[in-house]
């Protein structure tokens, strides 16, 4: 079996890979057990008691230490898993802070926000169905600067909620325009950290991602847009 891929390029073959057969041992066992564990308390922290990316961090940071406790790994050969894992993260890493970066310097810089001041003085010019349409492109291009959607909610949606108000829109339409602008460029934007760590993973190049995806993001805005026209349409009857 061979010549299997994603994209009609790759030169994956199966038949070029070597799997090791392990005998599942106790110590497996622990480690998956402590792992479902600490996971689960990490996700009730995170829920109930105010607990971010720091907390997390050292939680799965506890992971690791109870993998080499339970392995019994001396401190070399812990030293050299954590090593290894290290370089394989190390590339996503460096991205990850890039694409943070740019965020920074448009949020302190004050740039985000004339941007987004002068695009709902434009939006305020078109009829409701443009409008409506204009503020999904605009999430969409704004995504690229902030990928976060938390962030870009709490930057945007205090002046498109108001937007909508006086355009005769449904806030229901503003939001729906943010989902779909946040949600579909993230899976071709260069900025996000998810998406540019997990092609770094897989060892995937940006660019066959992109030739790849791009005609998919292209026909979800495609229904984007439509599902907005109705969209508005709905909140004048």
């Amino acid at each position: 079996m061979s010549g299997i891929s994603s994209d009609g390029d790759d030169d994956f073959s199966i038949s070029e890979h070597s799997f090791e057969e392990l005998d599942l041992k106790p110590s497996h066992i622990g480690i998956l057990v402590s792992f479902i564990l600490i996971f689960a308390i990490i996700i009730y922290a995170v829920q109930k008691m105010g607990w971010w990316l720091n907390e997390m961090s050292g939680g799965f940071l506890l992971i690791g230490f109870a993998a080499v406790f339970i392995a019994k790994l001396s401190f070399t050969e812990a030293n050299k898993a954590f090593i290894k894992g290290m370089n394989e993260m190390v590339v996503a890493a460096l991205v990850v802070g890039f694409a943070r970066g740019i965020q920074v310097v448009l949020v302190d810089g004050q740039i985000m926000d004339t941007i987004i001041y002068s695009a709902a003085k434009v939006l305020r010019n078109f009829p409701n169905y443009v409008a409506a349409e204009g503020m999904f492109v605009f999430q969409t291009i704004l995504n690229f600067f902030i990928p976060s959607g938390s962030g870009q909610a709490a930057v945007t949606m205090p002046l498109m909620a108001p937007l909508a108000d006086v355009l005769g829109l449904t806030r229901q339409t503003a939001v729906f325009a943010f989902t779909c602008g946040d949600g579909f460029s993230n899976t071709i934007i260069p900025t996000s950290g998810i998406l540019m760590a997990m092609l770094s993973l897989g060892k995937i190049p940006y660019e066959k991602w992109l030739k790849f995806m791009f005609p998919l993001f292209l026909m979800l805005s495609l229904l984007s847009v439509i599902f907005l026209a109705i969209a508005v349409g709905i909140g004048y009857t």
